[in-house]
């Protein structure tokens, strides 16, 4: 196997674990679903090309969606305690939340962004 294929191959099984994680939170479906895209465009990416259009579309949708959380994480930017969080989910700290949204969409169009990339050196 190439050194890409591995990295896709990997790069699969993580977003694929970020997308099963998903499914304890309290709106499973739809963050399932956005990682899951991610992760089977790197497995797709080991066996045929990735439309480049479609990626840069992807990555400006994923990182236009996290602007939505980014009042969230600027909250949470001011607070003392950083380790909340990665505590569990405190319902009167919404910003906790909105900061884990953020920064998970910000990772995922990473992932994009990185496909995006290596479609244009090909």
């Amino acid at each position: 196997m190439d050194k890409k294929k591995l990295i896709n191959l990997i790069l699969f099984l993580l977003y694929l674990v970020f997308a099963v994680i998903q499914l304890n939170d309290p709106d499973p479906i739809h963050w399932f679903i956005l990682y899951f895209i991610v992760a089977v465009l790197f497995l797709y990416a080991n066996y045929k090309k990735v439309s480049k259009y479609l990626l840069l579309l992807l990555t400006i949708g994923y990182t236009v969606y996290s602007l939505w959380y980014f009042s969230y994480f600027m909250d949470w930017i001011q607070i003392e305690d950083k380790e909340e969080l990665f505590g569990k989910m405190v319902y009167e700290k919404p910003y906790l939340e909105g900061t884990r949204e953020f920064l998970g969409l910000l990772i995922a169009a990473a992932g994009l962004f990185y496909l995006f990339n290596r479609s244009k050196k090909n």
